[in-house]
Order: structure tokens, then C-alpha cells, then sequence
């Protein structure tokens, strides 16, 4: 009887466990379902916060286009703005870096990342003419005459090429941060602008005292300083562009170039260096040369003196790019040829570097022979007559 009655409960305890393994079951699908949907309301509410906050500016600025403290606020009451981007359809994106890279492959980096970043400081320093609009005082022969100084200033110290030019650049750009510039501080600007190069570009650079003993008491070694600090400020301490010289040197050193391993020493001559060095410190006096980029003048004087097959292969511009360049240059270049080019000697300087040091000519007697065999020249661009080689520049009042 024990045994019959065991046979009769234990498929009624099998019943029992069949309704606990479903409702066990259901309670899994149950739960799973659950935080499905809450998953989801969470993705989609922080879909919905995405556009529901702001910047919020704490107080104005102190200075006029500067940036104010802000906090992000929540702005639940905005809905979300889809951005239309259909009035852009009648615009092209240009790339303005098309030139190819001249460079020929280099053992040290990449010859396309090189080029571009040469390129992108090129664009980066901007400089132009029409600074002399912004001073009422400023006549454009005032600045030939300074440039024409400091590169006789560069050869008394055997200072290089690429520091004048350094200079040169620095002080076309301060003149365009700076309004209504009275002549007088031109000197001054001009030798803070040669101190500054010196000290990065020469190994031994001139004293301070030199700088202000060559300006015969019209400049104090406390008058640099603080116009160091002024044009420092105003140019935003940028003084590394690409120089017209430094571009030259880099044409002939392509163009010339046979073994890979030596693209860093000069592989061209150093007589067509200087030739066509001496056409732009000509070029340079005038003002309207400002009106091309370094690279273009660098390259139409190389065209001058060679062929735009070399220029091609050199620079990557073609004909179109410096035609314009090349034809305001015809002028200068006929001058410059009248004149006898010869490597002079200095002494500490090595013969393989006497190229790379800044000499001076009669370069205002040859400019205002340039202006005055120019048929249309604009009124104020001539030059006056040469200084007869006095190192300090007229007085202000002699201009």
C-alpha cells in the first residue's frame, strides 16, 4: 500500500513543478523586456538633452575682442535646431596649396610635409605696400632710404644676408600693425628691427652699444629696448618667415642639386648667387615690390638670369604665377647689369660662406635710375639721390 500510494503522489509532484518552471520563465522574458525599454528611454532622452544646453557669457570681456568666462547652461524650453546647410551649395572649396613639391626626396622627413609647411608660413607672414597709407607723415622713399642704410650697416659687420632681410620683413610688418608713425621714429624702428634679426640669425651678434653707436645719438641702447618689446608685441613674437634670399638659396640648391645625402650643403655657384641677390636688395628698395609674395620675386629674378624651365623645376610656379613679377622687374634688371658683381672677402668669415654675408652698393643711385627710366611711375615713388655713403641717414628735416 506504501508503495502505491509513493506511485500516486509523484506525478502530482511533477504537475507542481511544471507551473513554478513557467512562472519562472515569464518572470525572465518579464524583466528582459523592462530594461529594454528602459535602455531605450535612456538613449532617447539623452538624444533629446543633446540640444538643451547653451553658453552662457558671465561678464564682458575686459579688452575689446577678448574671450569672457562662461558656463553652460540647461535650456529645456529650445528644441532642437536642424542646420541647413543648403545656402553653401554656391560655394568651392579651393586648395591653396595646388604646387607641386619640387623638393627632391629627403633622407631626414618627408619632402610634401616640407614643402607645405614652407608654403603655409609664406601665406601665414602677409606684408604689404599700402602700410605707408596708414602714416600721413611717411613718403615710400623714406623707407628706401632706411633699407639702403641698414644693408650698408649689415656689411660694416659682416651680418648675413638672411639677417637684413629678416629685419626688412620685420619692419614691413610692424609699419602695418601701427598707425600715423612719425618719421622720426623710422631710424629707430629700422635698428631695433636689425637687432632683433641679429640675435637669431648671427652666431655672434653686434652688441647693443654698436646698434646705437651707428645711429650717431639719434638712438639709446634704452630707445631699442623698449621698442624691442613694442615691435615683439605688435608682430606677436612670429619672426620666422621664409625670407626672399632664403627662397633663393633653395631654387639654386634644387636646381643644382646631384646627390640626395647633400641637399643641405650648397651645391650651386656662388658668382649666380650673389648676381641675382644683388637685383632683389634693388628690388627690395622699392616699395612696389611688396606687392608679390617672397617666393614670386625670389623666383622672377631667377628667371632673369636663367629660364622659367628652371624656375618650373625649381619653384613649381609657372608662367602665369610670375609673369606679372617678372615684367615690373625688367627695369631693375637692366640696371643691375650695368653694375660689376664680385665675392668680396671678410675677414673670419670662410671663403665656402662669403656669399651669405650682406654687401652694399649704390643701390639709391641705382633706384632712382630705375624710376626715372620708367615711362608711368606713380607721383612720390622716386627715390632721391644717394646719401655719398654716410652710414647714419639724413636728418628728418633733410628728407
Amino acid at each position: 500500500s506504501s508503495r502505491l500510494q509513493a506511485k500516486q503522489q509523484q506525478p502530482l509532484s511533477c504537475q507542481e513543478e511544471a507551473p513554478q518552471e513557467l512562472q519562472a520563465l515569464d518572470y525572465l522574458q518579464t524583466r528582459k523586456r523592462r530594461t529594454t525599454e528602459e535602455i531605450k528611454k535612456r538613449e532617447d532622452g539623452k538624444i533629446a538633452k543633446k540640444h538643451q544646453y547653451e553658453i552662457k557669457s558671465c561678464w564682458p570681456p575686459t579688452i575689446t575682442g577678448g574671450i569672457s568666462p562662461c558656463i553652460i547652461i540647461e535650456t529645456p524650453h529650445k528644441e532642437s535646431v536642424t542646420t541647413d546647410f543648403s545656402r553653401f551649395k554656391k560655394y568651392r572649396f579651393r586648395n591653396l596649396f595646388i604646387n607641386p613639391s619640387p623638393l627632391p626626396e629627403l633622407n631626414w622627413g618627408n619632402s610634401k610635409d616640407v614643402w607645405l609647411n614652407i608654403l603655409t608660413k609664406e601665406n601665414r607672414y602677409a606684408h604689404c605696400k599700402h602700410f605707408t597709407s596708414l602714416h600721413s607723415s611717411l613718403q615710400p622713399h623714406m623707407r628706401s632710404i632706411l633699407l639702403d642704410w641698414l644693408l650698408e650697416v649689415c656689411e660694416v659687420y659682416a651680418l648675413h644676408r638672411e639677417t637684413f632681410y629678416l629685419a626688412q620683413d620685420f619692419f614691413d610688418r610692424f609699419m602695418l600693425t601701427q598707425k600715423n608713425i612719425n618719421k622720426s621714429m623710422l631710424q629707430l624702428i629700422g635698428i631695433t628691427s636689425l637687432f632683433i634679426a641679429s640675435k637669431l640669425e648671427e652666431i655672434y651678434a653686434p652688441k647693443i652699444q654698436e646698434f646705437a653707436y651707428v645711429t650717431d645719438g639719434a638712438c639709446s641702447e634704452d630707445d631699442i629696448v623698449r621698442m624691442e618689446l613694442i615691435m615683439l608685441k605688435a608682430l606677436k613674437w612670429e619672426l620666422c618667415p621664409v625670407t626672399i634670399v632664403s627662397w633663393l638659396n633653395l631654387y639654386l640648391q634644387v636646381d643644382a642639386l646631384k646627390d640626395v645625402p647633400k641637399v643641405l650643403l650648397p651645391q650651386y655657384s656662388q658668382e649666380k648667387f650673389i648676381q641675382i641677390a644683388q637685383l632683389l636688395d634693388l628690388c627690395i628698395l622699392d616699395v612696389n615690390s611688396l606687392d608679390f609674395q617672397y617666393r614670386t620675386l625670389a623666383a622672377a629674378a631667377l628667371c632673369h638670369y636663367t629660364s622659367i624651365e628652371i624656375v618650373k623645376k625649381a619653384s613649381g610656379l609657372d608662367w602665369d604665377s610670375i609673369s606679372e613679377c617678372v615684367q615690373w622687374m625688367v627695369p631693375f634688371v637692366n640696371v643691375a647689369k650695368k653694375v660689376p658683381v664680385k665675392l668680396k672677402n671678410f675677414r673670419k668669415v670662410a671663403a665656402e660662406d662669403r656669399h651669405n654675408i650682406q654687401t652694399h652698393t649704390n643701390y639709391l643711385d641705382m633706384l632712382e635710375e630705375v624710376n626715372s627710366g620708367v615711362v608711368s611711375t606713380a607721383p612720390g615713388q622716386l627715390s632721391p639721390v644717394s646719401t655719398g655713403g654716410i652710414i647714419t641717414p639724413p636728418k628728418s628735416t633733410e628728407k
